[in-house]
């Protein structure tokens, strides 16, 4: 590694960058003022030279690693046919075919787009044409996109000044056990907080709840897991409401979380899929999967009602065949889940080594670290101190996202189980000086 991270070339690079690009990109980049260069499977080089451990997979997007040479060779041929159209395409329907096997039998149509955001709205048109109804409910913590449609269901602090917002939508607490929402202790809180949601719904709102959407796992929010009696009751209390469930599979999709479907840990039986992030390997492509009797309803299903100029285009749909190729014949997911439950029970030892570590939770290769001032009072680190963290992991050779109190641990997830454990070694180190 370098004596100075960044190396000169990277902050030269970074500056000059500086002078044209606006404001508000991610904090990652902007906090590390590194400029990569390239990068393989698990690891990734600046423009110094300097080899880093992966651990963040463009927030969970490279589930297949960097430049797999399947994927490269993939898009590489593809772009040297056809780019763009909204016709059919072999390659499109071949990636849908493979995609759609993958998936319960109830699920069965897919609209591609290009973004998480973009494909959370269609989400809410398909179910606004199916139930006729006009309000959505989310929970605290979640994350479905900053578009104007959705914009209103961000669980946290980060939409303040950015309303007024679409009417009709309500957010109640997520099952956040470590940090309860309502202060009780789980189990013998009852769920609570999904009765919670069945009150709100009824004094709040005009009872006309057209979907309620969730993540299986809350990954900006800190790769929260849920207790598994709470997304049953959701699903419970939508059936109540003759409302729709959305599982926003952006983060936990593909294996993420050691299954290929992350509502599959809860038996869930989700109206909706929104899927994203490692559908595309890195390439930007997600989509909206549901039954055709759903996607038949108008005006969802009329012509042009569902559509995306770039959604489904052939160098995406080549990119996602390639990745869906590389994750079922290399066991990807297989991966995900042993390497994994390694990584966190190596992870899992920090709660007692360190008077800071609050809580180490995982499924598969989604894992979250709470870093804390006192055990007792869980009260989170202060962002300074989670700073240092990130800049002293930079330095040894780990891009992580330790830049909160709430890591999360999102690697490629195709990683090797030694890579994995170099990056917990590199955390153990970085804890023990800070």
């Amino acid at each position: 590694m370098a004596k100075r991270i960044p190396g000169k070339k990277s902050l030269a690079l970074f500056n000059e960058e500086q002078k044209y690009i606006s404001a508000g990109s991610q904090g990652i980049g902007l906090y590390s003022k590194l400029a990569l260069a390239k990068g393989r499977n698990a690891h990734v080089f600046d423009e110094d030279g300097n080899r880093y451990i992966d651990f963040v997979a463009g927030i969970g997007v490279g589930s297949v690693g960097h430049c797999h040479p399947h994927y490269v060779k993939a898009i590489q041929a593809q772009a040297a046919k056809i780019t763009f159209s909204s016709f059919t395409t072999k390659v499109r329907k071949d990636f849908l075919k493979l995609l759609t096997s993958l998936l319960p039998k109830h699920l069965n149509r897919v609209q591609l787009f290009s973004g998480g955001a973009e494909a959370v709205e269609a989400a809410f048109r398909l179910a606004k044409s199916v139930t006729k109804k006009f309000e959505f409910v989310g929970f605290w913590g979640g994350f479905h996109g900053k578009t104007g449609g959705v914009l209103g269901l961000l669980g946290d602090d980060f939409k303040k000044d950015l309303g007024p917002f679409m009417p009709g939508l309500y957010s109640v607490p997520f099952a956040y056990c470590y940090r309860c929402p309502l202060k009780l202790k789980y189990p013998s809180c009852g769920i609570a907080c999904a009765d919670h949601m069945r009150d709100t719904v009824k004094a709040q709102s005009q009872q006309r709840i057209a979907a309620i959407i969730v993540e299986p796992v809350q990954g900006t929010a800190g790769n929260v897991i849920p207790p598994p009696e709470f997304l049953p009751a959701i699903q419970s209390i939508a059936k109540e409401f003759g409302a729709l469930l959305i599982s926003d599979e952006m983060q936990t999709g593909f294996g993420r979380t050691g299954l290929m479907w992350g509502f599959e840990h809860d038996g869930l039986k989700p109206d909706i899929l929104t899927i994203g992030k490692g559908i595309g390997g890195g390439f930007p492509l997600s989509g909206v999967v549901a039954s055709k009797e759903l996607t038949d309803t108008k005006p969802f299903g009329n012509p042009s009602g569902s559509s995306s100029s770039y959604g489904g285009n052939p160098l995406g749909s080549a990119a996602g065949l390639a990745a869906l190729e590389i994750i079922l014949r290399e066991k990807v997911v297989e991966n995900s889940r042993t390497v994994g439950a390694a990584l966190l029970r190596r992870l899992k030892e920090f709660e007692n080594k360190y008077e800071f570590v609050g809580e180490v939770r995982g499924r598969g290769l989604m894992i979250g670290i709470e870093l804390v001032k006192n055990k007792k009072t869980k009260e989170p680190m202060d962002k300074a101190a989670a700073h240092k963290i990130f800049q002293e992991c930079l330095k040894r050779g780990l891009l992580s996202m330790a830049y909160s109190p709430r890591i999360r641990i999102s690697p490629p997830l195709t990683i090797p189980g030694k890579v994995a454990m170099e990056g917990a070694d590199i955390l153990d180190e970085v804890f023990s000086k800070v």
